[in-house]
């Protein structure tokens, strides 16, 4: 089973990040963003990479400025990593397929263990 991609909003954002559970990795998006084209062009390739369980969940940081701002988003994309209802840390950029799923595995399978 592949990773899964939800989205989120104000009003979910919380539920869908917090508990016990596997990593889950916050995307912060937005229109008419080049690397976050990129991003999403490669995305349907990345979910299967992932370790079960691992789900990405997609913020349209312009919708939602609350939360891009709660999280000092200043550039987007970024990836904000939680797992077991905690912050761990983010990526402020996508650097390419590489490095983005060495960091999301490494730390779907060390942090908060």
């Amino acid at each position: 089973m592949s990773a899964a991609l939800e989205h989120a909003t104000p009003q979910t954002f919380d539920a869908l990040m917090a508990g016990p559970g596997p990593l889950r990795v916050a995307y912060f998006w937005g229109p008419d963003c080049p690397n976050c084209e990129i991003f999403a062009r490669e995305l349907p390739e990345l979910l299967p990479g992932l370790p079960a369980g691992v789900r990405v969940v997609k913020v349209n940081a312009y919708d939602y400025p609350e939360l891009a701002r709660r999280f000092a988003i200043a550039g987007i994309p970024a990836f904000v990593l939680f797992k077991d209802g905690r912050k761990l840390g983010m990526m402020r950029q996508y650097y390419g397929r590489e490095y983005w799923l060495t960091v999301v595995k490494e730390q779907a399978a060390g942090a908060g263990s």
